[in-house]
């Protein structure tokens, strides 16, 4: 009730009567009172006038059910939300929800993480209400070896958001991470289930720098924060509506090929490698090349300097710009 209560006001410049709320959700006027009172407790400025009806004035930074449901904008990305308040990894929960038949689109969202992950093992912790930390549950019908490219699908879909609700110039350090003027603002982890050559489910986690203000001096120099970049905080709710209308667009033209096709020149424009000198990190093969792009299969085109190009996938090979972080 109170995510339909919200959509209607939020549709609406001025007020909305108490009666056309009750005819639009066949509830009595009592059920719609008891929904803006709730509002109201959890950081909604609604004003209630007489013979006039109800008007939202403000609405809280808030990533509960109720506020993302009432912007969503999508056909089945996030339509499932389940917001929490703390947890130690929004990827964890998602994989066991998903265990337990959660459908394709489910959301997780948190006001604050504590044990996140990311690629290569590495740990990421989210202060309370800073920052946006969320992963969906996919059930892709595809091959198992195609999955890697869903992140790029989900870089892809983060940083066209982040332009289009912020007008910031985002882009992607190949193969996932979003960064905004050199910086790093999000990184992105993609976590399969399978047996043999299916699939069970995908869970792509998403954890965007929003309204941080200050990052360890050891991070300084290669992270950055929406808050830092736009000089105001940013609406979580907002970003993440945004980021899931984008992704449905970017996985329905990944499923339609099942590889980068259709995804490739959006995907081009936004890559901040191509063009530039960078160092391949393998395992035991380090070498130095320029940025061609990426092919159809989402790996990295590097010309080395005898003139071949190297396809280099993700897995476990880092990249780097030979002189700073991207």
């Amino acid at each position: 009730m109170k995510s339909e209560i919200l959509k209607a006001l939020r549709g609406r410049d001025g007020y909305v009567s108490g009666q056309e709320l009750c005819g639009l959700f066949g509830v009595t006027r009592s059920a719609i009172w008891k929904g803006i009172r709730q509002l109201k407790e959890e950081g909604y400025e609604i004003e209630a006038v007489p013979n006039k009806g109800y008007r939202l004035l403000v609405c809280p930074d808030t990533v509960s059910e109720a506020e993302l449901e009432s912007r969503m904008e999508t056909e089945w990305a996030g339509r499932k939300v389940i917001s929490l308040e703390a947890v130690d990894s929004t990827n964890n929960y998602a994989k066991n929800v998903a265990e337990q038949g959660a459908a394709h689109g489910t959301l997780v969202v948190t006001e604050e993480q504590n044990g996140g992950k990311g690629r290569r093992g590495r740990g990421w912790v989210m202060p309370r209400g800073t920052s946006v930390a969320m992963s969906i549950v996919l059930r892709p019908e595809i091959a198992p070896q195609h999955a890697s490219m869903l992140t790029l699908a989900a870089g892809a879909a983060v940083a066209w958001a982040i332009r289009e609700v912020t007008g910031l110039e985002a882009g992607i350090k190949w193969p996932n991470d979003v960064v905004v003027n050199g910086k790093k603002i999000c990184g992105i982890l993609t976590e399969l289930s399978m047996e043999m050559e299916r699939i069970h489910y995908v869970v792509i986690g998403m954890g965007i720098n929003t309204n941080i203000t200050a990052f360890p001096e050891e991070l300084r120099e290669t992270a950055t924060s929406l808050q830092l970049e736009l000089g105001r905080p940013m609406n979580r709710a907002e970003l993440i509506c945004a980021v899931m209308k984008k992704f449905e667009k970017s996985y329905e033209k990944f499923i339609e090929t099942q590889d980068m096709t259709l995804l490739m020149e959006d995907y081009q424009k936004l890559l901040v490698n191509i063009g530039r000198q960078v160092r391949v990190l393998e395992p035991g093969n380090e070498y130095t090349g320029t940025a061609k792009g990426i092919d159809r299969l989402g790996q990295l085109l590097v010309q080395r300097e005898d003139g071949t190009v190297t396809a280099v996938y993700a897995g476990e090979v880092s990249v780097r710009g030979i002189y700073h972080y991207v």
